[in-house]
């Protein structure tokens, strides 16, 4: 088979933001690219809270705002810390947030990932959803010549497999190993459609502009995990996730969908979807191990990209995973080209791949990062008590009651001391350090 002219120069399996781009990258260098996209439509199995960065895009389209159904520019950022009864939120905007290449935009997946299917294919390459790939054909030597679909086998010079975070291509097929619970999160999200102006006005935002918030606490029951609030054009995207090795102990009482309509009745939650209509719910796994769990890369013939690569990182108060897929696909594409046109598509022939992830800003990030998913496991107290200290420090703040009142420092020295000083000291360190 490997002697056989290839039935396309590259098969990308998986249509989402690293698929597509891959896909659009390669087509456009004028080579025959295949995508196989076991969903009815792109986009059509794919969820995320949310946003996208828009730089990583902007390199592959530079006015991809003016036409990509994007729904609202983030121009404000709030983090929220839950407790049962109460809620402290840091709303923060500012001018840098809005400027090119700075700039975030909230997205559907449906809509967005349809448009970069759609970019792709008027560059050439053909799409065929519906059809799941089960498995990567090799020649005697190991090399991925191709893909197996139904009775069907495709065979190619460079396969990108984009499958997502479920990536059991690249577990049975090319040996990575299987996430650990610890390392991979569940995500459950719900759409409520609201009014444009209403949106604009619980949230403070100017007109087609919009927020992206992110929960910690309460709304995971004290469970390693958070909640995600963005803000689309007339909707809103509200949801959870958690970490699978937490919410499947035996003394976990909440399942994660009790936990999101839990969440949603919160008080500092239900007045923003008060009146709102539910319109979609869905749900997904999330990779969340960092650095650490990033397979092999690179094979004889094959590229893995985005999500099936495990690259994604949530920082507590950043979560980035759409940049990192389409810088991706767009290196991944770049490098199977130029390979396949040094003809030379072995591991050493794609091997700049990484090299770009790692001396550009995704392997770079990770690795800056990697000792966070760790720290947030471990750091337990972040989910049940600080929550349950910031409420004591706020109500020793605002509640007037008529009662003689002392000194703050006072009124809060008993809630840091019941907390535990060093103990407190010492977390705070070891998270700053690791972030």
């Amino acid at each position: 088979m490997a002697d056989q002219e290839p039935d396309f120069d590259i098969i990308v399996v998986g249509c989402g933001c690293a698929g597509a781009v891959a896909a659009y990258t390669a087509a456009q260098a004028g080579k025959s690219v295949l995508v196989v996209e076991r969903g009815e439509y792109s986009g059509a199995k794919n969820m995320t809270g949310g946003r996208i960065y828009s730089h990583a895009l902007k390199k592959v389209f530079p006015d991809f705002e003016k036409e990509a159904p994007v729904e609202r520019k983030v121009t404000h950022e709030r983090i929220a810390m839950m407790d049962p009864t109460a809620n402290m939120t840091v709303d923060f905007t500012s001018d840098k947030l809005s400027q090119e290449g700075k700039d975030s935009y909230t997205v559907l997946r449906a809509p967005f990932d349809q448009w970069l299917s759609s970019k792709a294919e008027d560059a050439g390459a053909e799409i065929i959803n519906g059809i799941a790939v089960e498995q990567l054909i090799k020649d005697d030597a190991g090399r991925v010549v191709g893909i197996k679909a139904g009775e069907d086998e495709i065979t190619a010079s460079v396969v990108i497999v984009a499958e997502g975070a479920n990536n059991l291509l690249t577990e049975r097929c090319l040996g990575a190993k299987r996430p650990t619970p610890d390392e991979m999160a569940v995500g459950i999200k719900e759409v409520f459609q609201l009014p444009s102006d209403q949106i604009e006005q619980r949230f403070l935002c100017p007109k087609g502009e919009g927020a992206a918030m992110l929960f910690v606490g309460d709304c995971t029951h004290g469970r390693t995990g958070g909640g995600f609030l963005y803000t689309n054009k007339d909707s809103i995207s509200l949801g959870l996730v958690a970490t699978i090795s937490q919410i499947e102990k035996a003394d976990n009482p909440t399942p994660i969908y009790q936990m999101l309509d839990d969440f949603k009745h919160h008080p500092a939650v239900a007045p923003i979807i008060d009146g709102a209509k539910l319109v979609e719910h869905s749900g997904h796994l999330v990779p969340e191990g960092g650095y650490n769990m990033v397979p092999q890369l690179v094979y004889d013939g094959c590229l893995v990209a985005g999500d099936a690569g495990m690259l994604c990182m949530n920082l507590g108060y950043q979560v980035r995973g759409m940049d990192f897929a389409v810088e991706s696909g767009r290196i991944a594409g770049e490098v199977a080209c130029k390979a396949i046109d040094a003809k030379d598509t072995s591991a050493t022939g794609l091997a700049s791949y990484k090299t770009q992830l790692e001396q550009g800003f995704v392997l770079s990030d990770l690795k800056t990062f990697s000792a966070w998913p760790e720290t947030m496991l471990d750091w337990k107290r972040m989910f049940t008590e600080y929550p349950k200290a910031v409420e004591g420090i706020f109500n020793a703040m605002f509640v007037v009651d008529g009662q003689n009142q002392k000194h703050l420092k006072e009124r809060i020295k008993p809630i840091i001391k019941e907390m535990g000083t060093w103990k407190t000291l010492k977390e705070v360190r070891g998270a700053l350090k690791a972030l």
